[in-house]
């Protein structure tokens, strides 16, 4: 289950349609120990955006299908995640405009690798100092979910669940009342199995038996073909 995100790597979107640039950017920021992922425009960008929740996001200025700067502008509309943006010397009227439109920062082409690395770092730096500390226990509804102590109580009565049950509830209970999409939900709890979606419907079947009190489900709902959606009071109240 993730953790704070500062008790784990970083996650880094890069965003950005030339492979050259992208293999370089992968190469010096796996060095760093940073979780990273591609998208090959700023459509993908938004996609990975709301998915993956990264910590720092990396964009190019010229890309097909949306720009760095419409990228920006959707970025900030929904969250407050740091933007480093790439330009070229002869970008300075769209380097302002991205700046303008939300981005934090940003490093020209061709660039200084331990530059890039540092920006990168101080953006992190900020970004994880200006974050409240994760809540450690859940009280919603039916549910307290004791975090640290790994411990579930549902209607007044100690539920025993696997460490997976445990951590897909506890990524469930953190956004009541969103629907999460599989994808979302796989990448959160199994990270590295995220294209096997049997373990996320067998472990939802089994959460649902030690949870729900009928075989119609009132806590766990299912969004046919999206994913699932928490409801803490078995009722929608959130």
């Amino acid at each position: 289950m993730k953790q704070p995100e500062r008790d784990l790597p970083a996650k880094v979107l890069i965003v950005d349609d030339e492979p050259q640039i992208t293999r370089v950017l992968r190469t010096a920021l796996s060095t760093q120990g940073y979780s990273l992922r591609i998208a090959a425009n700023g459509v993908e960008g938004m996609e990975a955006v709301h998915e993956w929740r990264p910590d720092l996001v990396i964009t190019d200025l010229a890309m097909p299908e949306m720009d760095g700067v419409e990228l920006c502008r959707s970025i900030r509309a929904i969250s407050k995640v740091p933007i480093l943006v790439l330009s070229v010397r002869n970008q300075d009227r769209t380097k302002i405009e991205a700046l303008d439109a939300g981005a934090d920062d940003y490093v020209t082409k061709p660039f200084s690798i331990q530059e890039l690395q540092a920006r990168v770092r101080a953006q992190l730096r900020r970004h994880f100092a200006s974050q409240p500390e994760a809540q450690q226990v859940i009280a919603l509804g039916d549910f307290v979910i004791d975090i640290p102590q790994h411990r579930v109580v549902v209607r007044g009565q100690e539920v025993h669940l696997t460490p997976k049950q445990f951590d897909l509830l506890v990524v469930l209970a953190q956004h009541a009342g969103q629907v999460l999409t599989h994808r979302a939900l796989l990448h959160a709890v199994w990270n590295s199995n995220a294209d096997q979606p049997e373990y996320l419907r067998v472990n939802i079947g089994q959460l649902r038996k030690k949870i729900e009190t009928s075989d119609e489900p009132q806590y766990i709902i299912t969004e046919p073909w999206i994913g699932y959606r928490f409801r803490p009071t078995g009722k929608d109240d959130i």
